[in-house]
């Protein structure tokens, strides 16, 4: 990439993002000060918060990227082709059983290594 691609970003994004910056932090600090209002009243005013923050966050250069990357993410997960059931717990019955099996090998393999060194060094352990 060119430099000229990596900072071509509206100048107007850098207060985007302290609003956002401010936003956020102002609830976190908003939702420890006033701890005698309820906590609904707090949990609203919170998510208040955090979606006017994200959609300011989104009107930037960098949050429409994404938000176009997370669509096109989206369309590639609705491509996969997913396993049924019955693959799936066969699947998982293979893994068990492979990891039962490995997990006995490698016990059996230090029991056999303990009694070796302890043979030579004459220690019993």
């Amino acid at each position: 990439m060119s430099e000229k691609a990596e900072n071509s970003s509206n100048p107007l994004d850098l207060v985007k993002w302290l609003v956002v910056v401010v936003l956020l932090g102002g609830a976190v600090a908003a939702n420890s000060i006033y701890g005698d209002i309820s906590v609904l009243y707090r949990a609203l005013g919170v998510v208040a918060a955090v979606v006017i923050a994200g959609l300011i966050a989104a009107s930037t250069e960098k949050g429409s990227s994404f938000l176009t990357f997370a669509k096109d993410a989206r369309t590639e997960v609705r491509k996969v082709v997913w396993p049924t059931r019955q693959e799936a717990t066969q699947t998982t019955i293979i893994v068990l059983v492979a990891t039962a099996f490995m997990s006995l090998l490698l016990w059996g393999l230090d029991l056999v290594i303990v009694q070796l060194v302890s043979f030579i060094t004459g220690l019993g352990i």
